[in-house]
This record gives C-alpha cells, structure tokens and sequence, in this order.
C-alpha cells in the first residue's frame, strides 16, 4: 500500500495482527484458543482500540472466529469450510493451468518453469527444517501461487492470493499426516503431472489432501 508515492508505514494494529497471525500459523496459538482483549493488550503493550482492529483484521482473514458474547478465538478445522476452500483453489488453479496449456501445451516457457523451479527449491530447503513449519507453509503456497501466475491472468492471481493464508492454516492441520521430507519430491511430481496431463492433475493433487485430512480428522472425532 502506498499513500503520495511512498510506503505506508505498517500500523501497531497491523504489527499485532502480524504476530498474531504468525503465532497461529505455526500452531503456537491452538485452534479454538481464546484472544482475549485483556491479556493481549497487557501482551502487546497497546490499547484495546489496537487489539481490536487487529482482531478484526484476523476474522476477515478466518484465521479467528468472533461470536457474540464468547468473544474471539483462534479458528477451527472446519472439514465443510476445507472442502469449499480446496473446490476454490481446485477451480482456480485448473482455469489457471487450462490458460497455460492452452498457450502453450506440454512445453513451459523457460521463464516460467525457472519461477517454479525456484519456488520448488525453496520448498526443498524448507522441509530440510521442518520443525519451523511456518516457513514450510510459506513454501508451499509460493509453489502453487507461482502456477497460478504463469496463467497471467492477474484476476485469477488476485482471487487465489485471498485464500493464501486459509491454504496455510490448512497445511497446518494437515502437518501430522504429512512427511516433510517428500512434500518437496510430490510437488515436483504435481509439476510435471501438469504439464503431461493439465487440470486432472491438480483435481487429483487437491483431492489427495482433502481425503488425508478428512481421514485423519475422522479418526480423531472417534477417539
């Protein structure tokens, strides 16, 4: 955001959210978890004013739930939110790839395969540490929002940015079924599989994730 030409300094309120958000991404902050005004303002040092434009900024990002008269909390899994937001990125993603092929078939741009590739080692070199799974999640959105850009349809880029940190909270949950250490290897896979066969591969790369999760939230609600 820029105001006269230059930068608008981030805000205490942007500051906090910041944190916050970072807290909850990385699971220091658990789902369902209270903020509570109170401690947050004594936390941060700010006014109630401040944590509550920051808390306000979370809700419009679902990465916290506010209900009357139990105050705000650190969102849940949702498995019904989780299949809606994987059928978003499902339709985004394949309308995406659908242009790239379209304009190009099987054979990417060296531009453009250089941009994932580099997304892709990054990846790489953040399962290697996996126990800073903010980092990992980061990652991971870089590899696909960097195949939805080579569409260059900056529409499509723009409404697949919005669910950027849903994608990361779902990574999140999906952490204790995951192996870091291929999670590089499978999207290299996911990569290639676009470009052989398109669309199909990113239904089938998202339904593979939605099914994990659902199993894996199955088993506990049965526990």
């Amino acid at each position: 955001m820029t105001t006269g030409g230059r930068s608008a300094r981030p805000t205490r309120a942007d500051r906090v959210a910041s944190d916050l958000r970072d807290r909850i991404l990385a699971g220091a902050l658990a789902p369902g978890a209270p903020l509570r005004e109170v401690e947050l303002e004594e936390h941060y040092g700010v006014s109630r004013h401040t944590i509550r434009r920051a808390l306000s900024a979370l809700v419009a990002e679902r990465l916290a739930t506010s209900r009357s008269y139990s105050g705000v909390t650190v969102v849940e899994l949702d498995l019904e939110g989780v299949v809606a937001l994987q059928e978003l990125r499902c339709a985004l993603e394949s309308e995406a790839v659908r242009l790239l092929r379209e304009r190009h078939g099987s054979r990417w741009p060296s531009g453009t395969l250089t941009v994932i590739g580099s997304a892709l080692d990054a990846l790489d070199e953040a399962c290697r540490l996996p126990e800073d799974w903010l980092a990992v999640e980061r990652a991971h959105s870089r590899v696909h929002r960097s195949i939805v850009d080579a569409a260059g349809s900056d529409r499509i880029s723009e409404a697949y940015r919005s669910l950027d940190v849903e994608m990361q909270v779902f990574l999140l949950h999906l952490r204790p079924e995951l192996d870091a250490s291929s999670l590089a290897a499978d999207h290299r896979d996911f990569v290639d599989d676009l470009r052989a066969t398109g669309a199909a591969a990113v239904r089938s790369h998202l339904a593979r994730s939605t099914a994990l999760l659902s199993a894996s939230h199955g088993s506990r609600s049965q526990s």
